[in-house]
């Protein structure tokens, strides 16, 4: 093959990646002229060169798709779904084609008259039936071609499809380095980048070994020649990893149209939303997650997403979504695949297990939902009722996980009946260079990525932080907050664990949770070569590869977020695509979750609990610091008198413990502290509370941890100490499971609502502003209620509820403010713009008689 048609080869199949995801917009907004522009010199430019190649069939199947196009740009035709879908079916002839020129040389054997037939029938505006569309793509268990065998790659920023001029038209030379002066390319092999990337990385570790022995020798005389050559090995490594990364954005290329073929085909509406094409990553793992990419945005289509009836029926938009997002976490690249259709059939799938035999009654019994999903993942396991052109032999998934396990990756599914599946793929760093700080604990020192790193606190010297413990479980006050802690000595079962009370604490954050892991001593940041974990480590999830030092020794390289699986810090029940977007802060949080208690004893001898996202602070009160005002306890506290509460009922300073546990609230610049006898544990569990026999300052009672225990009503103990929380001065009425939609910047008063509320029968959702509400709604959320603050940063109460009054799924909603705002003006406002209820903060009585009302009747838009 000469290099000629090489190098036309090259640009071909540029400008067909770009023509599908082009055609595929042209269709949803045929008036976007510019589309239709890059559609039609993109063809130009291939039908011209293939006449000067002399490539006859593909220059007569281009010929007649550019006269299509050229009828839609100058008006005289209308584009049309019929239309884009021959034209679609002309770029798959010509990528046939092109296929045959890279295998052979030459042109295949062929004959396109029938498509060309179709093509001159078109531009001649005769009605053209909708083709069928073959999406039966091959199946994932063909793996990619490896690297090596790969076409060759462009190092340079290759031109775009509309600078690439036919070869018979060559341009005069610019100036070297003029203005217009295209940018030089030069095409290697796959095989010479992966060598030189192995040159560099062991360059790298020589390089640290010298650094190493130039740290030992005092006043080495190759201290400076070695700083330079650190500098320069870094330069190079930077320049070679740039070679190697590619955006994810190049194996996403052909979803649009992929998606586009199965809605025609499947009857079904479908967008799909791809965030985070942007990210890099190495060109050896974008090839081979392409097929295992493409197989699961199938199955969303086919098995997820419903037809427009049955969502339309289901209260959902009549088109479905299907949301790819990507992006860099711990070191790791995160991509996520969601929907918002059917999701998975947790009791079709328990029927197929017992039929396959791979597990009994028994088994079943005792798995929980996720695992029981995770049996979709077993070889020749399918719940598909039929076998289709695009699903259901059976095969697909087993081979997903298994491609993504051969690059050390791992998968993980989500789904919730009726709201839909989300896949989250996790792929380590198998060939990279990264920064670490390597830490000591046990005897053993092992390296933890930069980029999972938040600080590092040095604990148990005078006026540092200290640790703490609650029952058994290591706690450290940072800054007002308390942090759980990881021993990593103990975790991992070394012979001499951390000592405590002067170690080191890591601070690091796995999505929203912040925690800390202890070590014995830190030494210092090191760039270091990761290599894959060895397959017989590989169910240890603490650990996400291993290095060479400079000093020659092998450590190994910590994944926070496997030391955050093992340990169950941070835990999350698996939630809808809508509260992971990665992109906000504002986490939605539901009702039915396990949350975070704290447990304490105060009065007699039945446990009690609060959850512990309302505790500000634990604090031990020397009792000569509390002071009697008025008959009531009061303590000084960060230059403000704190009202003091006691739980059990009357104090006596004559008869309290030398140090007072207090448990203390704050919002804002408010403070209250509440006193008990003692502090038990931090458990997560469900609050399924059961109300009855409430007494003042309780929800209810629960059992935790095989002990029945009353739940706390914090909002009662937070007015008995006087202060205005809630502007205005809590009757329980069973919610039947309604499902509440709460809409509250201030995460105090969120978690004061969902026990309350949630006490009382109804499942609670919460989000923090009015655009993340918005969003559920987009995405097909379903409640009977929301309760709204009026006052809240970006948009406001009443902004949201006239959006939810214009339209949409929740526009007939009875739509409650939660608010400090009581005055009149402030109420007919709220009327006004669709407010059917006004409830002061906090009065829990009257929201639960609003609830109770506005879910009873009908509302009147």
């Amino acid at each position: 093959m000469d290099d000629l048609l090489a190098d036309f080869l090259t640009e071909t199949q540029e400008g067909l990646g770009a023509l599908d995801a082009a055609l595929v917009r042209l269709e949803r907004a045929p008036d976007d002229i510019a589309t239709l522009s890059e559609v039609f010199r993109i063809v130009h430019t291939i039908k011209g060169t293939c006449g000067f190649l002399g490539l006859t069939r593909m220059e007569g199947v281009a010929h007649a798709a550019e006269n299509v196009l050229g009828r839609y740009r100058d008006g005289t035709l209308r584009v049309t779904q019929s239309g884009i879908s021959v034209i679609l079916g002309a770029i798959d002839c010509i990528r046939a084609i092109v296929a045959g020129l890279e295998g052979t040389g030459a042109e295949p054997a062929g004959n396109d008259s029938a498509l060309i037939a179709s093509l001159d029938a078109v531009a001649s505006g005769e009605a053209v039936p909708v083709p069928a569309v073959s999406v039966a793509a091959k199946p994932v268990a063909e793996a990619s071609p490896p690297v090596s065998a790969a076409p060759p790659v462009i190092v340079a920023p290759p031109p775009t499809p509309a600078a690439s001029a036919a070869p018979s038209q060559p341009s005069a030379e610019p100036e070297a380095g003029g203005p217009n002066a295209p940018p030089q390319t030069i095409r290697v092999t796959v095989d010479v980048l992966e060598g030189l990337m192995m040159l560099v990385s062991e360059l790298v570790l020589t390089r640290n070994q010298l650094l190493q022995l130039s740290r030992n020798g005092a006043d080495s005389a190759f201290a400076v020649p070695l700083q330079r050559l650190s500098h320069i090995t870094s330069d190079l490594q930077e320049g070679v990893m740039k070679t190697r990364m590619q955006p994810i954005g190049n194996a996403w290329a052909k979803l649009p149209r992929l998606v586009r073929d199965l809605g025609v085909e499947l009857g079904k509406k479908i967008e799909l939303d791809m965030r985070g094409a942007e990210t890099e990553l190495d060109r050896q793992v974008l090839e081979l997650i392409k097929d295992p990419l493409t197989h699961m945005v199938r199955n969303s289509a086919d098995h997820g997403i419903e037809t427009p009836e049955q969502r339309i029926a289901a209260g959902k938009p009549e088109a479905g979504r299907i949301m790819l997002n990507a992006s860099h976490e711990g070191g790791h690249i995160i991509i996520e695949i969601a929907d918002d259709g059917r999701g998975l059939n947790a009791e079709r799938i328990r029927q197929k297990v017992l039929a396959q035999g791979l597990a009994t009654e028994a088994e079943l019994a005792a798995m929980p939902e996720r695992e029981i999903q995770r049996f979709i993942f077993r070889p020749g396991f399918s719940t598909a009722a039929a076998v289709t052109a695009v699903s259901g032999r059976g095969v697909g998934m087993d081979v997903v996980k298994t491609n993504m396990e051969r690059i050390g990756g791992t998968i993980e599914v989500r789904s919730k009946d009726g709201r839909g599946t989300a896949f989250v793929v996790k792929i380590p760093l198998t060939l990279a260079i990264v920064s670490a700080l390597i830490v000591e604990a046990g005897g053993e020192r092992f390296a933890i990525p930069q980029i999972g790193v938040v600080e590092l606190v040095r604990v148990g010297g005078e006026g540092a932080p200290q640790l703490e413990r609650i029952k058994n479980s290591a706690v450290l006050r940072l800054r007002d907050r308390l942090l759980p802690l990881v021993n990593l000595s103990s975790l991992l079962h070394l012979e001499s664990p951390a000592k405590e009370e002067s170690a080191f604490v890591v601070v690091t954050q796995v999505g929203p949770h912040v925690f800390g892991i202890i070590v014995d001593r830190v030494f210092d940041t090191e760039e270091i070569v990761v290599k894959p974990v060895a397959p017989i480590l590989r169910h240890v999830t603490m650990f996400s590869g291993n290095t060479i030092l400079g000093d020659g020794s092998v450590i190994m390289i910590l994944d926070p977020n496997g030391i955050a699986r093992a340990t169950g810090v941070g835990a999350e029940s698996g939630e809808g695509e809508a509260e992971r977007d990665g992109k906000r802060q504002a986490v939605a949080h539901r009702s039915d979750q396990r949350t975070a208690l704290l447990l304490f004893r105060a009065g007699d001898s039945t446990p009690k609990a609060v959850p512990l996202g309302l505790i500000a602070r634990l604090e031990d009160v020397e009792r000569e610091r509390i002071e009697n005002a008025g008959g009531r306890p009061l303590v000084q506290y960060r230059g403000k008198l704190m009202p003091l509460v006691p739980l059990g009922g009357h104090w006596e300073q004559s008869m309290a413990p030398e140090r007072q546990p207090v448990l203390v609230f704050s919002d804002g610049d408010r403070a209250m502290g509440l006193m008990v006898d003692e502090i038990l544990d931090v458990v997560e569990e469900h609050m399924m509370i059961d109300g009855a026999g409430e007494r003042p300052g309780f929800l209810g009672t629960t059992v935790i941890g095989g002990k029945v225990t009353e739940m706390l009503d914090t909002a009662w103990w937070l007015r008995q100490a006087g202060e205005d929380w809630f502007g205005q001065d809590a009757q329980q009425e069973a919610g039947n499971g309604c499902r509440i939609l709460l809409v509250e910047d201030s995460a105090f008063f969120r978690n004061l609502v969902i026990p309350a509320i949630g006490a009382a029968g109804y499942s609670v959702t919460a989000v923090a502003d009015a655009e993340e509400a918005l969003r559920l709604r987009e995405a097909g959320a379903v409640f009977d209620a929301i309760i709204s603050d009026i006052a809240m940063p970006g948009m406001d109460g009443f902004a949201l509820a006239r959006a939810l009054r214009e339209g949409g799924a929740w526009r007939d909603l009875p739509l409650i403010a939660l608010t400090g705002r009581a005055d009149q003006a402030d109420i007919e406002r709220g009327r006004a713009v669709g407010f059917t209820d006004y409830v002061t903060k906090f009065d829990r009585a009257a929201l639960l008689e609003s609830l109770r009302q506005c879910l009873s009747a009908p509302v009147v838009g």
